[in-house]
């Protein structure tokens, strides 16, 4: 098997000690967003993860949040080497637009681009933004413009007159160097389709690794009638600690935290989701605050109040570590991951977990990356005798 991709998340809606609200249809700040998304802050955050040594970082789309774009543009003069996987939609830009940003961003920022296709929030928020389409109809949008982003990359004029995509002699004058890989998300048919024909990195929320690994056949199966083959990414919070008392303690903290008022508004909300994966994460928990450890070390916690990726990973570093290496047996190349707050559970994850993955060959930090906190342990002047 391949070494695993480690990314971190900028959590460009807002950050706090407590669990912060966002995506499909609920609001920022629904429960406990107080440190704002300033660059200053998630400069923070983002040399945490360079430092750490994480590759990337995503940072997310929607009305809930500051767009991915503009953000991260501005983080890379704050950064050396750390890749923003920017996510977008289709709907919102012209693939020629898109395809012109990349190579731009890719040519100021010295390759550090990765991109995520989103291919649309909830109706309701689409329409806010112009897009009318129904949900299988942005998907074959999404195709269709991805057939024409990767056509300019190659170098290709390009005319389609699509069902959804029309341009006529579209063409890039500088192409992108590298070209930036593709993630793509979705746990629908029509999400499996596009996928299996565009990514080159499949995503998916943290479910248990059995339901995992059957999606991963899925979309494997349908690549291989295509003649591809993809890598497979996990978007999943975490919480670790020196002990796994301590990690679920703070799991309890976070839970105690939370309003029922709180919780009980947002999975109205997002009840009328109509994400199969969103539908997928509600059903780990059920709305329920009960029972929330769903498969050893994995935590539902987070989707009572956040859309999207709901579940974390909690325990000891090693208990960490061991199911970061389960799902990696089961297929996954890449992990997304995040924590509450941002900035401080980087360095968790960096200096307990990132060092027992990298002892047991699973992990390598990128070139550039700062001393891991293994590496510093033996740093000869620390353990000289009568050193004072």
């Amino acid at each position: 098997m391949s070494p695993l991709t480690l990314h971190w998340f900028l959590p460009t809606n807002g950050d706090g000690r407590q669990l912060v609200g966002g995506g499909h249809g609920v609001g920022t700040g629904s429960a406990g967003s107080i440190r704002p998304a300033s660059i200053a802050y998630l400069a923070q955050v983002a040399r945490a993860a360079e430092e750490v040594g994480f590759s990337g970082a995503l940072t997310p789309t929607g009305a809930w949040c500051e767009d991915a774009w503009l953000t991260t543009a501005m983080l890379v003069a704050h950064t050396e080497r750390l890749k923003f996987l920017v996510a977008f939609r289709p709907g919102s830009i012209s693939p020629t637009l898109a395809a012109q940003q990349a190579a731009t961003y890719q040519r100021h920022s010295g390759g550090r681009l990765l991109l995520n296709v989103v291919t649309g929030g909830e109706s309701v928020e689409q329409r806010a933004y112009g897009d009318f389409l129904d949900k299988d109809a942005r998907y074959a949008r999404t195709g269709e413009f991805l057939q024409v982003v990767r056509a300019l990359w190659r170098g290709e004029t390009v005319d389609l007159d699509g069902e959804h995509v029309r341009v006529e002699g579209a063409f890039l004058d500088r192409l992108p160097d590298p070209v930036p890989p593709i993630y793509f998300g979705g746990s629908s048919a029509a999400a499996g389709e596009v996928a299996a024909e565009q990514a080159d990195v499949y995503l998916t929320w943290g479910e248990p690794p059995a339901a995992v690994a059957e999606k991963i056949a899925w979309i494997r199966k349908l690549a291989a009638e295509r003649g591809r083959t993809l890598r497979f990414g996990l978007r999943v919070h975490v919480i670790t600690r020196d002990t796994s008392a301590q990690a679920w303690a703070q799991a309890e903290a976070l839970l105690a935290a939370l309003d029922p008022a709180v919780i009980e508004k947002v999975q109205a909300g997002l009840a009328a989701s109509e994400s199969e994966g969103q539908r997928r994460m509600r059903a780990l928990h059920g709305g329920s605050t009960g029972d929330l450890e769903i498969a050893p070390n994995l935590w539902a916690g987070v989707g009572l109040v956040r859309g999207g990726a709901g579940t974390a990973l909690v325990g000891s570093h090693e208990e960490v570590a061991d199911r970061i290496a389960e799902y990696h047996d089961v297929g996954i190349d890449e992990f997304v991951l995040s924590g509450y707050p941002h900035l401080e559970e980087a360095w968790w994850m960096g200096e307990g977990v990132l060092p027992i993955l990298r002892r047991r060959g699973l992990w390598e930090p990128p070139p550039g990356a700062g001393v891991s906190a293994e590496e510093s342990r033996s740093v000869p002047f620390a353990q000289m005798r009568g050193a004072r």
